[in-house]
């Protein structure tokens, strides 16, 4: 099968490991891809949001399947574009993928199919948000209605906190169209955890549990990132817990997905709160996440490609799915001046050497070659995974990794998996 995959992160990096390995991949692409995917897959000059050019490309290189990585291409329909040429891929319709697209219509959508979320109130005047952040007081979340690239949520320990969060989202436009509408939520107490399922529009296949680090620094501090580390799997998520999150969560969403004409497919991606009263939705994402991607391709020991396939062609009744029961751990190497103002352009060293590391393995998000040498050209720039037989195993097997890379210009985090180890 000629097989490509949309986008150029480190989830994309740990899709393309994980399809090239697949037995029925016999030409495989990436859109646009990075330096280090470019040693599994072919590279194509074509970004992931151009949509035109991805179906031109799919229809002239006759791909087969195309896998799509991040979430702007799904909200924008690339999928129902891909269908309308005659290629199936893997990813939600434009009308599914509003279950991430708009924070505004996941919770809605919530309330009319009673799956446990935290109350909120929907915002598209400023003033309003702020007279019912008064009169409910802190600590509460206040989300960005659109796609932020995981920035667009602030957790607001005072009244202060949240009143910046809305001027800043409403008034200063921080976050663009994204922005112009809020949902503000309760805060809800208990431990997050990460949950996965495959999705064929009726049935789903539970595709592993893992948790993330969203803070930019140690002790979850700082602001939120779109990720600085992730451990999968979670002691959070037992077998009794998988089976509520199915039950309570993820059969009730393809079912009213069904009911309203959107027909999810793809891979259900639950942000969870667990507490004393059980799993309660945060969001879904309608993608795998990054970097937890990375720590379940690690973990799997299943084909991957031929679950995805079954995923679009509604055939996922008869699969069934194979993990290694090591951990697997990712420490996200970044930019300094990440979040805010990621430095460019500086060179990195050493991949070798830390990729040969016992258990490890390096995926690139946002790198670039030139002049033969590898430069950071993103925010998030490396996810260094290792699997070990203990969660302590992989972290300290991830951390040798990444003290085996030579970039001065990055950073990361010291204590991914400091809730399980």
């Amino acid at each position: 099968m000629r097989i490509l995959v949309v986008g150029s992160g480190g989830r994309e990096h740990a899709l393309c490991w994980a399809i090239a390995a697949s037995p029925l991949c016999d030409e495989l692409h990436c859109a646009p891809g990075n330096p280090g995917i470019a040693q599994v897959a072919a590279c194509v000059d074509v970004a992931a949001d151009d949509t035109a050019g991805i179906v031109a490309f799919a229809r002239a290189r006759k791909i087969d399947f195309v896998v799509v990585g991040p979430e702007a291409p799904l909200v924008a329909g690339l999928v129902d574009r891909l269908a309308e040429a005659g290629v199936p891929a893997f990813g939600p319709s434009m009308a599914a993928a509003r279950l991430e697209g708009s924070k505004g219509f996941m919770k809605d959508f919530c309330a009319r199919h009673g799956i446990p979320t935290a109350a909120y109130r929907r915002f598209s005047d400023a003033r309003a948000a702020r007279d019912y952040a008064r009169a409910q007081g802190a600590p509460l979340v206040v989300k960005a209605d659109g796609l932020a690239a995981g920035k667009g949520v602030v957790v607001a320990a005072t009244l202060d906190e949240a009143l910046a969060a809305i001027d800043e989202a409403m008034l200063a436009g921080k976050f663009g169209k994204a922005g112009a509408e809020l949902v503000i939520e309760e805060f809800l107490e208990g431990e997050e955890a990460s949950f996965f399922a495959l999705c064929d529009g009726a049935h789903a296949l539970p595709f592993g549990s893992a948790q993330d680090h969203k803070r930019v620094g140690d002790g979850d501090t700082g602001p939120n990132t779109g990720g600085m580390g992730a451990y999968s799997p979670t002691k959070l998520v037992d077998a009794g817990m998988e089976a509520r999150i199915m039950a309570e969560i993820v059969r009730p969403t393809l079912v009213g997905m069904a009911k309203e004409g959107a027909p999810f497919k793809g891979v259900l991606f639950a942000g969870l709160m667990i507490g004393k009263d059980g799993p309660k939705l945060i969001e879904f994402n309608v993608r795998f996440g990054d970097p937890e991607c990375q720590t379940l391709m690690l973990r799997l020991k299943s084909d991957l490609l031929p679950a995805l396939i079954a995923s679009q062609q509604g055939e996922l009744a008869r699969f069934d799915l194979r993990w290694h029961a090591d951990t697997a751990l990712c420490v996200v190497m970044a930019a300094q001046g990440y979040p805010d103002a990621p430095r460019k352009g500086t060179e990195i060293k050493g991949l070798a050497e830390a990729a040969a590391a016992p258990g490890a393995a390096i995926f690139h998000a946002g790198t670039k070659a030139a002049d033969g040498k590898l430069l950071a050209d993103g925010g998030r720039v490396l996810s260094v995974c290792a699997r070990g037989a203990t969660a302590k195993e992989a972290q300290a097997r991830a951390y040798a990794a990444v003290a085996k890379v030579d970039w001065p210009g990055g950073f990361c985090r010291r204590d991914i998996g400091w809730r399980v180890v």
